[in-house]
Parts: C-alpha cells; sequence; structure tokens
C-alpha cells in the first residue's frame, strides 16, 4: 500500500509484541503513547527467561526509548487524545493527488515577529543558538509539528505552513544537545542518527507531496573513529541519496554555515533545489578559513620536517594568516552568487515570501516522477 502512495499511520496505544512489533513500524509514520504504548520482540519475563536480563517493559520498549533512544518511533504522545491530534494534524498537509497542486490553507502570521530575525544569529559563527527561534519566525503560528523530536538531534524536521503552504521542514539544529546515552553532539554537526532520521523524514514528504525546506547552518558531518566505525558515510549517503532523489519541490535558505558535505547534505545547489537563496549572514565552502588554514598548516609542516627544514612561530603565523584570509574571501555568500552558486541574497525578513512565491510558482508544474531511492545501504 505505502509504494501505491496510500498514506499509513499507526497509532501504538497499547501492547504491540513479537510479529506484532513490526506492523505499526512498516507504516510510513508511527506515533506511541507515553507509558500505556510499548513495542518489544519480547516482553521482559521472556527476555528474563531467554537471556536472563532483568528490565522492565517501559525501558524496554516504552515511548521514551523509541522516541529518544532506538528511533523505532516518530512521535511521542502524551495521550491518546494528543496522539489523534498529531494524525490529524500531519493528514492535514498531504497534498491532492487528483491535481497537480499542493496543500494550501489561509495564510497565518509567524508567532514570534520576523523582524527580530536580525537579533536571532549570535556574532561569532561558533557560537550555539536554538533554530527553533528563527523556524518560528518563518512559519505560521502554532502549526509546526515536529518529527522524532527527541531522536537525532542535531537535525529538526517537522510539519508545518508557509504563508499557508505545507511544507516539511530539515533545518540543521545550532544547540549542544545530549543524547539519551549521555552523549554529547555538537550543533551543527550532521551525526548518523540525525542523517537517519532526516532520510526517512524527507521520503514521508515525498509520498505525502508536501515541498521540503531546507535551513542550512551546517558545518559539516561528524568525524573521528567512532562515527566512521559507526557508519557515518552509510547513514550521510542514505540522505544525500533521498536529497538527490526527491521529487517534490526543494527550496533552500543557507542562514549561516554550509561546509563540505553538509552542504551536499541539506540540499545545495548540485542537487536541484528549486531555489537556493543566502542570507547576508551565510557562508559557503568546503571548511571554515580558520579549518581550512589548520590542515594546510599541518600538510606544510610535516612537508618541511621530512626535508629538515622548521618554519618559525613568525612564518608559520604569516603562512597561516594568507590562507585564512584567502579562505575567507571566497565563503563570502557574495562570492557564491556572483559565481551562481546560490540564486540570491535575500533579506531574512522576506524568507516568507521567497518560500511562498517559489511553491507558488511550482504548484503549475505537476510532479510527472515517482519518488524511488534505489538501492541504498541499509
Amino acid at each position: 500500500m505505502s509504494s501505491m502512495g496510500i498514506t499509513q499511520i499507526a497509532a501504538v496505544m497499547g501492547s504491540c509484541v513479537a510479529g506484532g512489533a513490526y506492523l505499526p513500524i512498516m507504516s510510513d509514520e508511527a506515533l506511541i503513547v507515553d507509558k500505556t504504548g510499548s513495542i518489544f520482540l519480547a516482553g521482559s519475563y521472556l527476555v528474563k527467561a531467554a537471556i536472563g536480563e532483568s528490565i522492565d517493559n517501559e525501558t524496554l520498549g516504552g515511548a521514551t526509548t523509541h522516541c529518544e533512544i532506538s528511533g523505532v518511533t516518530d512521535y511521542k504522545a502524551s495521550d491518546d487524545k494528543d496522539a489523534l491530534d498529531k494524525i490529524k494534524n500531519i493528514f492535514d498537509k498531504i497534498g491532492d493527488f487528483e491535481k497537480a497542486g499542493f496543500n494550501r490553507k489561509e495564510s497565518v502570521a509567524p508567532s514570534l515577529d520576523p523582524e527580530e530575525l536580525f537579533g536571532t544569529l549570535p556574532r561569532k559563527r561558533s557560537d550555539q543558538y536554538d533554530m527553533m527561534d528563527i523556524i518560528k519566525r518563518m512559519i505560521d503560528a502554532d502549526t509546526f509539528e515536529e518529527y522524532k523530536s527527541g531522536y537525532g538531534q542535531t537535525i529538526v524536521t517537522g510539519y508545518a505552513r508557509i504563508d499557508g503552504w505545507a511544507v516539511g521542514i530539515v533545518a540543521n539544529q545550532r544547540k549542544i544537545v545530549k543524547t539519551k546515552k549521555g552523549e554529547m553532539q555538537f550543533g551543527g554537526v550532521i551525526y548518523s542518527d540525525s542523517a537517519d532520521k532526516a532520510t526517512r523524514f524527507i521520503a514521508n514528504c515525498n509520498q505525502k507531496k508536501i515541498p521540503l525546506v531546507f535551513l542550512q547552518d551546517v558545518t559539516g558531518f561528524m568525524v573521528g573513529s567512532k562515527s566512521e566505525h559507526g557508519g557515518i558515510i552509510k547513514d550521510g549517503a542514505k540522505m544525500v541519496n533521498a536529497v538527490s532523489n526527491s521529487v517534490v519541490p526543494k527550496f533552500t535558505v543557507v542562514v549561516g554555515n554550509s561546509y563540505g558535505a553538509g552542504n551536499y547534505a541539506m540540499c545545495g545547489k548540485a542537487y536541484d533545489p528549486r531555489l537556493i537563496v543566502a542570507w547576508p549572514s551565510a557562508e559557503l565552502a568546503v571548511m571554515s578559513g580558520i579549518s581550512a588554514a589548520k590542515v594546510l598548516m599541518q600538510i606544510e609542516k610535516a612537508s618541511l620536517e621530512k626535508s629538515g627544514e622548521k618554519l618559525s612561530e613568525a612564518d608559520e603565523k604569516a603562512l597561516f594568516d594568507k590562507i585564512k584570509n584567502r579562505y575567507d574571501d571566497q565563503v563570502s555568500p557574495y562570492y557564491a552568487a556572483a559565481r551562481l552558486w546560490t540564486d540570491a541574497i535575500i533579506d531574512p525578513r522576506d524568507t516568507r515570501k521567497w518560500i511562498s512565491m517559489g511553491i507558488e510558482a511550482a504548484n503549475h508544474a505537476p510532479i510527472e516522477k515517482d519518488f524511488n531511492l534505489g538501492v541504498i545501504q541499509t
């Protein structure tokens, strides 16, 4: 049914065990009610009998476990009524398959003043902030329905409306978050769990004919042995695959940083967004000026040391400054726009207007291709 484009939403209000555990998770999206819903292949008694582990059912497969640790379910509801309301909100934004058009209702002003967007970003690019402060100044008031809010938290995903149009938002979260496993994750970095979440969300938007809006402030994917051994390349490839094969209109806004493979995954120019615009605060590059200068300095020093030479502190600083200054000139949004890497540099307060205008134009072009991810490594 899913492959035929028939949307399926599952609400887990009680216990789903063994083979029954697969049924809700084979749906397009799954909700679970806190304290009353549970999903596991074997309950606590069978786990104790089979492997000797003592654990309660809530910790084994309750709502918090599956929304914040395993990522099995997509939404946590406080009670049955909340679960039903969330289902209504999800179905409310599905596109009309009988026409070319996308779902639109009467426009509502944002809950927070768009004029305040100028004071939302921190002065230093490395400082943290909450991307929701930007989202709430772009979207129609009280329309945001966050997808997998407790999982993969360095990317924010959710359904909303912009000037009445139903949209799916994929945005880099720029504040440091702590996972339920006790790990600290840096804002603006894409981790395996956040890439996995974004992939599923992008697929859902294609399934439901909802345009995608990407808000970029990304320094790239997480690096290091732990990430590599955990399959960050595989998870990142899944996300890039979903972005590149999307058939719904895509709109990209470069709010802050846009570095390296993060640019690709968040729908950079190469992945054919209908519009890609930048704020004056944007930077687009393979890496930041500081990172590039540090890397090239290490290479230069290693090369000289091999030949028996050594850079003095003054020479080191001069070389570092030279490399950094060159990169700083080239990461400017004006440098990118001059080379058509972006379509325009816009006033942040006009972001709603640009996205609405883009969907209005896309609304006249029927989607003629089915969404198909092809073969991907899972």
